[in-house]
């Protein structure tokens, strides 16, 4: 089977379901945002030499493919949605590192190479969370999606403080 099927070239493109529709429909946007932000997670862990941060990551991109394939099913549900479990588990590892962090004020990011792509992560989440809601204002998407895409740059801000705490390299807005 070829990555070369032509079907594509006259704007189209099929969801994981089946129907066709443009590339430039609001579904293939939300899903093609968080493809870029799996990119992006995917180079972020070359920057980072905590194993037990990378394997967060990891666990992050496998729920991601489950909300991509979930996004990208209109018509038939999705066998493995995501469920309120991998939205706690995020909150959890959110509320575990502000308290390891212990932030004390506004944070000038990307104090070091791994925080610095980690926070690009943050910001494609948040264009990722914004191109969901519009999509939701027009279709119906499950709203533990939108739960988990807001908890996730959450996670990714708070991950990116704590690989600067590491190094003693948060800069605060006001020293």
């Amino acid at each position: 089977m070829s990555n070369t099927t032509k079907t594509g070239d006259g704007g189209n493109t099929s969801l994981y379901s089946g129907e066709t529709v443009l590339k430039s429909d609001l579904r293939v946007e939300a899903y093609g945002t968080l493809d870029e932000l799996d990119a992006h997670i995917g180079e972020a862990k070359h920057l980072i030499h905590d194993e037990n941060i990378k394997q967060l990551l990891i666990d992050v991109q496998k729920d991601l493919f489950r909300v991509m394939g979930q996004l990208a099913s209109k018509s038939v549900e999705f066998s493995n949605p995501l469920t309120e479990a991998e939205v706690e588990k995020l909150t959890a590892s959110v509320h575990d590192f502000e308290q390891r962090v212990g932030l004390t004020g506004f944070v000038i990011p990307g104090s070091t190479a791994a925080s610095a792509k980690l926070e690009v992560c943050r910001t494609i989440a948040r264009r990722a969370e914004r191109r969901i809601v519009a999509l939701a204002q027009c279709e119906e998407v499950p709203q533990i999606i939108l739960q988990f895409v807001n908890r996730l740059s959450d996670f990714l801000f708070i991950i990116a403080r704590w690989l600067e705490k590491k190094e003693n390299a948060i800069v605060y807005v006001k020293n």
